[in-house]
């Protein structure tokens, strides 16, 4: 039976990683630090359905305590790490670039020193479709421009790619790297514009638009996210690898498409474009589908259906979730 390690295993994605990975009958450790950087509820609420299934192990801490590290993989003989953990986001990283680079860089560095120690052969780490800039040709290639970044938070995956690639290089730790495009779902974080729209419009509050609301995106539903992820567990050597969504769509047709979902119209309202945010990105996941035999297998429509009743169902608590 595998023993994996989690990082960020009460996040969005973490979470959804564990659950997976716990129905396939593997022991999985999970280490989330809990930080308040949204409403903290979000995680808990996660972390209560995992902790539910037999098979995992929760230890509150912080990929950049280096004690804490090396005492977890010390009583633990893992069959590899999927790294998830990170401070995410464009706006927060223009204001705080430090944490940033702290946590998504030098956490990156601290957990694959401990694989070298401990001779933990396999390492997945998470990066972002943000990390190719301004001009990237649509739809994007794992072989597009990746030098010129738009904001911290990109620079700092960057950073995590290129340590992961010197560990593989110095010490043959095997290397997926994983770029996640726009990611959405139920119990997803508040900050990303699929919470705060389906929560905008169900309570009838004024929707925000950065820009005209032309801007494309194609969004990937959470579990396809997670399978992907799980299926990159498979030995590559060292390879960066695209999960992202099939669907190219602008953010003027998803509001659309969520108030006939919704069955409310929304109140919008429109404001400049923030500078580092991306116009468009949408994935070529050919790789994916070559190496890991990975295709998205929920289509939008059916995704947001399911992130709505999953809102629906949690109202009483998510209508006041602070975005």
């Amino acid at each position: 039976m595998k023993q994996i390690l989690v990082t960020g295993a009460a996040g969005f994605i973490g979470s959804k990683i564990c659950e997976f990975l716990l129905r396939d009958g593997a022991q999985v450790v999970g280490i989330d630090n809990m930080n308040p950087g949204y409403d903290p509820r979000l995680k808990e609420y996660r972390l209560r359905n995992l902790q539910e299934m037999p098979g995992f192990d929760f230890i509150r801490g912080d990929i950049t305590d280096n004690a804490l590290l090396d005492r977890i993989f010390t009583e633990h003989s893992f069959d590899a790490v999927i790294n998830i953990a990170g401070v995410p986001g464009v706006r927060l990283s223009v204001e705080n670039p430090w944490i940033f680079l702290e946590t998504n860089t030098t956490g990156c560095l601290n957990l694959l020193e401990q694989c070298r120690k401990h001779a933990v052969r396999k390492f997945i780490q998470a990066s972002t479709s943000s990390i190719y800039g301004e001009n990237a040709p649509q739809p994007i290639p794992e072989t597009a421009d990746t030098n010129h970044p738009l904001q911290p938070y990109a620079v700092s995956k960057k950073g995590a790619e290129t340590m992961c690639y010197a560990y593989h290089y110095l010490y043959g730790i095997d290397v997926t790297v994983l770029r996640f495009f726009t990611v959405y779902g139920p119990a997803g974080r508040p900050d990303m514009a699929m919470f705060r729209f389906i929560q905008w419009i169900a309570e009838g509050q004024t929707l925000q638009v950065n820009g005209d609301g032309e801007q494309t995106r194609g969004f990937t539903y959470v579990d396809d996210i997670a399978l992907g992820t799980i299926l990159a567990l498979k030995d590559v050597g060292y390879e960066i690898i695209n999960l992202g969504g099939h669907e190219r769509i602008s953010i003027n047709a998803l509001i659309r498409k969520l108030e006939t979902i919704i069955g409310r119209k929304a109140v919008t309202h429109y404001q400049p474009i923030f500078k580092a945010d991306m116009l468009a990105n949408l994935a070529d996941i050919s790789k994916a589908h070559s190496l890991l035999g990975w295709d998205p297998a929920i289509g939008l429509a059916e995704g947001l259906e399911r992130t709505v009743a999953w809102y629906r169902r949690e109202r009483d608590w998510l209508s006041d979730i602070r975005l």
